[in-house]
């Protein structure tokens, strides 16, 4: 069968165990023969360099940051990371990497994406990759300068899974009311939001049931959004819009935005819980595991790690890669502190689903996709 939204085809990964780790990201790592690693160039220095939200958002500038130190330490180097505190920071922050003689340039994020390219068509000797972004900013469809790997993830699979989890939870608990909002609207953002309710649909579809999604509109590409990516009074605010529909499950997608979230559900008395994205959200940030039914996760941590790896050993390649579940770039978390408490055959239901994204029986489509 078929459910979408618009226009993309996404591919798919197995269920392991009793949760899908469907994580990792890339092409799946492989295990080298001994002897046959590459020798590292003694030159080589990677560099990182955030999106505002700064290395501790427990989402992808984190993530990003645990994937280049990984890297390093396997390298035995040390790299450069450049925290930007806001969007002015993108291009300084490009410019001082390059003067201190970076030989891979990692950017965390769309809202880099046209610094990026500048700095990587004035300096074609340097590596550089950008992470939720095809650094296509004149939309012909290839990336805009040749040494940009974009490091990219059809995260619309295994944010379908998570709907049809929040929709079975929601429905078990009688109130048939699901919710998300988003930080800016930009694909990386609402392509999470496009798979979130196209799970929903489909347990709607299989169950018979009649959940709704209040925040956002697959169809029309309308919904909340804060603006930004800041836990601040405009994120709690947008939150409490979408909590006062009487949702008890809420996707907010947009890094730290997830913390003005769980200060709407606290202050709101009631036993509403949350989806993480990116990172397994209750294990980044234990103060939120009691709200935290499941994430939906990015591995961009492997993602990074590989690309700086690739690069260290000569072997950069400027082809972009897509995370699917399939090649284990995205995932669905445990369910945690709920595991005891899910639907009867949530699992089970859930890992079929999966195996029949990968099979290609069921096609996930956002035009949010990559």
């Amino acid at each position: 069968m078929t459910i979408s939204t618009t226009k993309k085809l996404l591919g798919a990964t197995v269920a392991a165990g009793v949760i899908f780790a469907l994580a990792g990201c890339g092409q799946a790592p492989t295990d080298k023969p001994e002897g046959s690693e590459k020798p590292v160039d003694s030159d080589f220095l990677p560099c990182l360099i955030s999106d505002a939200g700064g290395w501790n958002d427990k989402s992808f500038n984190q993530s990003a940051k645990e994937g280049m130190d990984s890297a390093a330490d396997e390298l035995g180097i040390k790299p450069l990371e450049f925290e930007s505190a806001n969007d002015n920071d993108y291009a300084p922050n490009l410019e001082t990497a390059v003067s201190e003689g970076c030989s891979l340039i990692v950017a965390v994020g769309f809202k880099l994406s046209a610094a990026t390219v500048e700095s990587a068509l004035a300096n074609p000797e340097i590596d550089y990759a950008i992470i939720d972004d095809y650094a296509d900013n004149d939309f012909d469809g290839t990336t805009d300068a040749p040494n940009i790997k974009p490091l990219v993830f059809d995260t619309a699979q295994a944010a379908y899974l998570g709907g049809y989890a929040a929709a079975a939870w929601s429905a078990q608990s009688g109130v048939n009311k699901v919710g998300t909002f988003g930080g800016m609207q930009i694909p990386s953002v609402a392509v999470f939001m496009d798979g979130y309710q196209l799970g929903v649909d489909k347990y709607n579809e299989d169950k018979s049931a009649a959940v709704e999604v209040f925040g956002w509109d697959a169809a029309t590409q309308k919904g909340s959004f804060t603006g930004g990516f800041d836990a601040n009074d405009t994120a709690k605010q947008t939150a409490q819009g979408v909590l006062d529909q009487g949702v008890d499950v809420i996707l907010p997608v947009g890094g730290p935005v997830y913390q003005s979230a769980a200060a709407a559900i606290t202050d709101s008395g009631k036993d509403t819980l949350m989806l993480g994205v990116d990172s397994d959200l209750a294990v980044a940030d234990p103060n939120v595991a009691g709200m935290t039914l499941v994430s939906i996760m990015k591995a961009i941590d492997v993602a990074v790690h590989d690309a700086t790896v690739a690069a260290a050993a000569g072997e950069f390649d400027a082809a972009p890669y897509v995370g699917t579940l399939e090649n284990e770039g995205v995932k669905l978390s445990g369910f945690g502190d709920f595991e005891g408490d899910l639907p009867e055959g949530l699992v089970d239901e859930l890992a079929e689903l999966q195996k029949q994204i990968i099979a290609g029986d069921i096609t996930v489509e956002s035009e949010n996709s990559p």
